[in-house]
């Protein structure tokens, strides 16, 4: 226990650097927290669904959460059902078996419904690809709106991903 209270001390704590503050982002997250509100006369609900990925998205979803992102400041708000929501956050390849689920949670989800994918594998199936027990990107299997890329992407980039499908259907509805 003092060898590694000692080893503390020597190299100090290690943590992430703090994200710097994007002024851009502020502007465009306020103008879209309108847009939302028009298109839905609410806020945002997104249904996360996982039909076989490795986890690394979702620990990236989970930091938006956090206080740096606070995705829930904008009005953002994650649920537990598709029947509460508004998009599908979708990650990681469609397994085989968990393509009929990821369908009847589409079908669920009332209109306007917005998919995005998040993540290399959600996009094209990444190294997964399509074979016996996958069925590869989201695209195969839903209509998706739009794709969020990297292995894992960072959380601004998914954050970037979600406000641009809102701002998308918003300028398709006016």
């Amino acid at each position: 226990m003092y060898q590694l209270l000692k080893q503390i001390v020597k190299v100090g704590i290690k943590t992430e650097a703090r994200p710097l503050a994007d002024e851009s982002m502020r502007v465009l997250a306020g103008r879209l927290n309108d847009e939302v509100l028009r298109l839905l006369g609410r806020a945002l609900t997104i249904r996360h669904v996982d039909p076989g990925s490795c986890n690394g998205c979702e620990l990236e979803i989970h930091a938006l959460n956090n206080p740096y992102y606070n995705l829930e400041g904008l009005g953002i708000k994650f649920v537990a059902s598709p029947r509460h929501a508004d998009m599908l956050l979708v990650t990681g390849p469609v397994a085989k078996n968990m393509e009929q689920a990821l369908r009847r949670t589409y079908a669920a989800t009332p209109e306007p419904k917005l998919v995005v994918a998040i993540g290399d594998c959600g996009c094209s199936g990444g190294v997964f690809g399509e074979n016996y027990a996958c069925r590869g990107a989201v695209a195969n299997v839903l209509p998706v709106d739009v794709t969020v890329p990297g292995c894992p992407p960072t959380p601004t980039a998914i954050m970037q991903g979600i406000l641009t499908a809102i701002s998308g259907k918003a300028g398709t509805k006016a």
